[in-house]
C-alpha cells in the first residue's frame, strides 16, 4: 500500500510479527490512530505464521524489526550480529491450575503433572524453579513435566490431564476469565529474586547498523508505540474496538486481556530499568547457562538502544 506523503519524511519501519500475536493488537492501535503519521513515518507490517519465519525475515533483511527478548538480542551480539534492543513490555506469564484444585502453594506441586509452554528452557519456568528454591523445592525434580505448545497444554489443564500449567500471559488471562487461579506469577517470581516485575523482557529488536542509520526513524517509532499503549492504557472504548482482533469470546476474557496488558505498559525505561534487566540476565544465565544465553554469562554491552529513553 502506498504512504501518504507526509507520513513518509523519515521512511517507513517494516515490523514482522505473528500472525495471530499480541504485538498486532499495539500496531493496529498505531494504524487505526495514525500515529505512524503522525510521528513523520509509515509503518509495515508483514505477517508470519511462526516465530521462526519472522526471524528468517528479520536475518534476511526483509523486516526491520520484530518482537523478541533482550535474551536473543544479547546471544546474537555475542556471537557476532549486533541487534539493539527497545522495550515492547514487561507482562509475563502464571503458573495456573484449576479452581478447585488442591494446589495452594509451590510445595503442593510435588507429585503432580506440571504443563510448561515452550521448552525446558522456558524463562517462565526457570523463574518458577529459581522461586521454588528458596522454599526448598526442587520442582525439575519433584514434578512430571509435560512440555508442548501453549493451545495444546491448554486444553490438557482443561480435560484434568495436567494438574498445574505455566502458560503465557495471554493463555493464562483467558483461564483466569474461566475461573482458573493463577498460582504463582512469573512477575512474583521474578519480584522475590529480587527484580522489580516492571523490568521489560520483550521489545522491538533492530540490526544495529539499520538503527544507526536511522536513528530518528527508531525514536519516531518508539513514541508511536508508547503512544498507542496510552491508548490502551486508558481507553475501555479501544480496547472494543480490539475486541474482533484478541479474539475475546466474551466480556470476562476481554477484560482479563486488557487487565494484564495494562500491567506490561513500561512506563520508565533508563539507566535503573536497564540495570535491572541486566541483573535479570544474570539470573537467568545462572538458571539457564549456555543452552540459554550462549557464551555471554552476562549481558552483551549495548544491547540497548542508547536513543530511547524514558
Amino acid at each position: 500500500m502506498a504512504l501518504p506523503a507526509f507520513a513518509a519524511d523519515l521512511g517507513k519501519v517494516t515490523v514482522g510479527v505473528l500472525a495471530y500475536g499480541t504485538v498486532n493488537w499495539e500496531l493496529d492501535v498505531i494504524e487505526a490512530h495514525g500515529l505512524d503519521a503522525k510521528n513523520g513515518f509509515g509503518l509495515e507490517v508483514a505477517r508470519y505464521g511462526g516465530n521462526d519465519a519472522a526471524d528468517v525475515a528479520f536475518m534476511g533483511g526483509a523486516v526491520d524489526a520484530i518482537v523478541e527478548d533482550w535474551l536473543w538480542a544479547s546471544r546474537l551480539r555475542a556471537e557476532g550480529t549486533k541487534v539493539v534492543f527497545i522495550p515492547y513490555s514487561s507482562t509475563v506469564g502464571a503458573l495456573m491450575v484449576s479452581a478447585g484444585s488442591g494446589i495452594k502453594n509451590l510445595a503442593d506441586l510435588k507429585g503432580k503433572k506440571v504443563g510448561v509452554a515452550g521448552g525446558p528452557l522456558d524463562k517462565s519456568w526457570l523463574l518458577i524453579q529459581a522461586r521454588a528454591k528458596q522454599e526448598g523445592i526442587d520442582l525439575k525434580a519433584e514434578t512430571e513435566q509435560v512440555f508442548g505448545a501453549p493451545p495444546l497444554l491448554t486444553e490438557k489443564l482443561r480435560s484434568g490431564e495436567l494438574d498445574a500449567l505455566v502458560n503465557y500471559w495471554h493463555y493464562a488471562a483467558r483461564l483466569e476469565a474461566e475461573g482458573y487461579r493463577r498460582l504463582l506469577g512469573v512477575a512474583e517470581a521474578q519480584e522475590a529474586l529480587g527484580v522489580p516485575p516492571s523490568t521489560p523482557q520483550i521489545g522491538y529488536i533492530f540490526k544495529e547498523d539499520w538503527a544507526r542509520a536511522h536513528p530518528d526513524l527508531v525514536d519516531a517509532f518508539a513514541k508511536a508505540s508508547r503512544e498507542a499503549k496510552a491508548i490502551m492504557a486508558s481507553s475501555d472504548a479501544e480496547w472494543e474496538r480490539l475486541r474482533p482482533l484478541t479474539k475475546a469470546e466474551d466480556a470476562a476474557t476481554l477484560d482479563a486481556l486488557k487487565t494484564r496488558y495494562r500491567e506490561g505498559i513500561v512506563a520508565h525505561w533508563g539507566d535503573e530499568e536497564r540495570a535491572e534487566a541486566a541483573r535479570l540476565y544474570r539470573v537467568l544465565a545462572d538458571l539457564g547457562g549456555e543452552k540459554l544465553v550462549g557464551s555471554s554469562p552476562v549481558l552483551s554491552p549495548g544491547t540497548f538502544w542508547d536513543g530511547v529513553r524514558y
